[in-house]
């Protein structure tokens, strides 16, 4: 049989692969992998949701818990029409290793509802949202302390607000009932910087990679992210906030940003914002006025670039175009944008890859903020800020008396504000992402027979998880 008459490898058994491949070069139990390995707990549930029209409608979904090794299990909810278990289940694992890499004391768990969301009204969608965490709150799939939902594809700020108001419905005397979910809206109980999380944890990622030299000449690249060509795939959340970040704050150039109808180029960089509000505005990237257009999409993950971010949907890099890839640097910011043949090409043609598991585990460690937030009932900052603001102007008073000086405003007014939330939270998100991938990088240099970053990773991460389930006695 030849390869391209292979069925297709499913999403689930991709990640297994990616874990055995990594398994191989630790020395576990064989009855320690396959704990490792199986998804603990799956649920499907089917209900009926009556609609504007007074019709009733079935919806189906599902909840998977991987691994609940550490409590409370995490993982979104994500609506789409293409949903199933397998798709499910696979996140779930995505998340156990991922808190693991990111050293967030959470299990993996994941959601999906198998639904279009674009196709209802709101009141619709407040119906079906509520109905399902009904489901899932009474399977105690939903809790505070047990398993901690959060936004994912095609859900956001709103469907947490609902969820929790739900399971505070269903359990009135949790006094913790807001930390059942997270990614809620701020005057909800939300954190500041969690929209963005994800995006930021990729800017985070890429700018601690660059400070490695080593690292970075791997990919044939050097210096940092100033003036490098990137190319994005997927201008939803976290890619929109990923090109904005990395092109605004730190000079990189967006030349390509391949969406669902097409591609749009232009070498001497692409205005983020611009394109984000076409796209919102016409759902595609065909007419925009600040680039060229082509509606063949999917080759341009082809373009030659310094940086490719798939930013979109699982299995886009395969052992059908992955030889064909030009960027020197994959950054997985999707959810298993690259396959595992894909990616054992990539690794024989030598191409860099930031995997999936390390790159986008912002949000995971920024909704860990959130929760914490809502365990303690206090946000970040309200204890300490005013202590920073008076320790920063008794230096300024200091430096004033010592240099006879005035001191000039801007430096004033820097050293004497005090950290507020969102300061916080961006500070925790860079010192995890920073340090995460510290860890992956010496794994990769230390260890004979890894290499690539991201068996590195799941190494880094399945050391963690088999050193939890020991220490329970497994």
């Amino acid at each position: 049989m030849n390869l391209k008459s292979r069925p297709p490898v499913s999403f689930s058994r991709n990640v297994e692969l990616i874990v055995d491949r990594a398994l191989s070069h630790l020395e576990l139990r064989s009855d320690l992998h396959e704990q490792i390995k199986a998804c603990n707990v799956v649920v499907q549930v089917q209900f009926p949701v009556k609609l504007d029209d007074g019709e009733y409608q079935v919806f189906k979904g599902w909840r998977a818990v991987h691994s609940d090794h550490r409590l409370p299990v995490k993982g979104g909810i994500r609506y789409a029409s293409h949903v199933n278990q397998d798709e499910v289940e696979a996140l779930a694992a995505l998340m156990t290793y991922k808190c693991a890499i990111v050293d967030v004391p959470y299990g993996g768990s994941k959601g999906g509802l198998l639904i279009d969301p674009r196709k209802y009204s709101v009141g619709e969608l407040e119906r079906i949202t509520r109905r399902f965490a009904l489901e899932l709150i009474e399977r105690d799939l939903i809790s505070s302390g047990g398993n901690v939902p959060a936004p994912d594809m095609g859900t956001g700020g709103r469907e947490m607000s609902w969820i929790a108001d739900e399971y505070k419905r269903l359990r009135p005397n949790d006094i913790n009932h807001l930390a059942c979910v997270t990614g809620k809206p701020v005057t909800s109980g939300g954190i500041r910087g969690r929209v963005e999380a994800t995006g930021r944890g990729v800017q985070y990622v890429l700018r601690e990679f660059f400070r490695h030299p080593q690292d970075a000449k791997l990919a044939g690249l050097a210096g940092t992210l100033e003036g490098k060509t990137v190319v994005i795939q997927g201008l939803g959340n976290v890619g929109y906030h990923a090109a904005k970040f990395l092109s605004e704050e730190d000079g990189a150039k967006i030349v390509c940003v391949i969406e669902r109808d097409g591609a749009i180029t232009n070498e001497d960089g692409l205005p983020v914002d611009a394109v984000r509000e076409h796209l919102t505005k016409h759902n595609g990237v065909e007419g925009f006025s600040g680039g060229d257009y082509d509606p063949n999409g999917a080759s341009y993950l082809e373009y030659e670039c310094d940086i490719l971010i798939p930013a979109a949907m699982e299995a886009q890099i395969t052992s059908e175009n992955a030889g064909r890839i030009q960027a020197h640097l994959i950054v997985e910011a999707a959810n298993g944008p690259t396959t595992f043949g894909g990616d054992e090409q990539l690794k024989t043609a030598g191409t860099v890859v930031l995997p999936d598991a390390l790159v986008n585990a912002g949000g995971v460690v920024v909704s860990y903020f959130e929760w914490i937030k809502n365990l303690s009932h206090i946000r970040f900052g309200r204890m300490q800020r005013r202590l920073d603001e008076m320790r920063g102007t008794q230096v300024v008073r200091a430096l004033e008396v010592m240099t006879g000086e005035k001191v000039p405003e801007d430096i004033y007014s820097e050293l004497t504000t005090g950290a507020d939330e969102l300061a916080l939270v961006r500070s925790g998100l860079d010192d995890t992402m920073r340090l995460a991938y510290q860890e992956v990088s010496e794994v990769f240099h230390s260890s004979e027979g890894i290499d690539d970053l991201r068996t590195a990773a799941y190494v880094a991460s399945i050391q963690k998880i088999a050193r939890a389930y020991m220490e329970m006695g497994v």
